[in-house]
């Protein structure tokens, strides 16, 4: 186990280099007054062209690619992403800011995606053909085709729009100005749900989880429509592998078939789809953070986008592709955890 982990931390230094060096390429096919515009936090520095050749020079904008290259992961070492326009901050800042609001969302929707997804994934292959079946197929390919804005666009006009149950954002007024402005509201973890309850304000935690629900009814039945379907089509081939028939003639008792031979077995692809599920939503939610104006890392993406904000647009897809490497290493972790055979590989 511990040659397998080493065999892949050796890995890491080279896919962060090419995930650099492919995002260095991008970013180098704007002009040099572009670049420095990532970096200058007052657009009347760009109108003066003394104050911007400095500051060219400055940030090595008009060095040869490779040392332009080298000094701007020097910069990223540092956590010097640039000045986010869409946040008026530094990007580092924003990140450090938005992220918490994500792993929120993501936390509070993995626990239905995983457990709904898995346990009738394995209904759906157990009871193959019939009613039960039929019944969990329809609802999953309904959440697999809906795309994600129609059915949260669909969740927010129901519960908010016509019941006014599920409001959008991350907090109501009242509650912005205890947490944000009060004096008595300390955070802790920067989780509203969880400082709220350590700050013991019930009002706050029942509001931030009354805003939390039409995202998370939204995240959970998208992605876990996709999860039952992989985990039913390998909770069925396994079923028919010649050990499960073997433990049924030796007189095993269903229960034990399923939950001890089969589904650990099966288990081995849903780890990979699921893992990769979660990573994605701890990059941000792009769509759903938007319909829902919860303000989170995929809403600052998207509004970094249309405000053309390069430094916040390559700051987040560097935050992202960080979170998939460390995210694709545990997986792998994952893996030969549940199937020793894997560490073979």
């Amino acid at each position: 186990m511990v040659a397998y982990i080493i065999r892949r931390l050796l890995l890491l230094p080279v896919i962060l280099f090419g995930v650099t060096f492919l995002i260095f390429c991008m970013f180098s096919l704007l002009s040099p007054q572009e670049r420095l515009a990532t970096y200058v936090n007052n657009p009347a520095t760009l109108k003066n062209p003394q104050a911007s050749e400095r500051l060219i020079r400055k940030y090595h904008l008009n060095d040869p690619f490779p040392l332009g290259y080298i000094y701007w992961v020097r910069r990223l070492a540092k956590f010097d992403l640039g000045w986010s326009k869409a946040d008026n901050q530094p990007v580092w800042d924003a990140i450090c800011q938005r992220f918490p609001t994500t792993l929120e969302l993501v936390i509070y929707s993995v626990i239905p995606v995983i457990l709904v997804g898995i346990w009738l994934g394995v209904i759906s292959a157990v009871h193959h053909n019939d009613i039960v079946d039929q019944s969990i197929r329809v609802i999953a390919i309904v959440g697999w085709s809906l795309p994600t804005f129609i059915f949260g666009l669909f969740v927010l006009f129901i519960f908010y729009g016509i019941l006014g149950w599920l409001p959008p954002g991350r907090l109501s007024t009242w509650a912005q100005d205890i947490v944000y402005t009060g004096k008595h509201f300390h955070s802790y973890t920067h989780l509203i749900t969880i400082d709220s309850l350590l700050n013991g304000n019930i009002p706050v935690f029942l509001d931030a989880l009354r805003h939390l629900v039409a995202p998370i009814i939204t995240l959970s039945y998208i992605s876990w429509a996709s999860l039952l379907r992989i985990t039913r089509s390998s909770m069925l081939e396994t079923l028919r592998k010649d050990y499960i028939r073997t433990a049924r003639s030796k007189g095993v008792d269903e229960h034990s078939v399923i939950h001890k031979h089969a589904e650990k077995n099966a288990l081995i692809p849903v780890v990979t789809v699921a893992g990769m599920m979660i990573i994605g939503m701890l990059g941000g939610v792009v769509i759903t953070e938007t319909v829902f104006t919860y303000p989170g890392m995929g809403f600052w993406a998207a509004t970094a986008a249309q405000q053309l904000d390069y430094a916040s647009v390559i700051g987040f897809t560097l935050f992202f592709a960080s979170i998939m490497v460390l995210g694709n290493l545990a997986v792998d972790v994952s893996y030969a955890l549940i199937d020793p055979r894997v560490r073979l590989g």
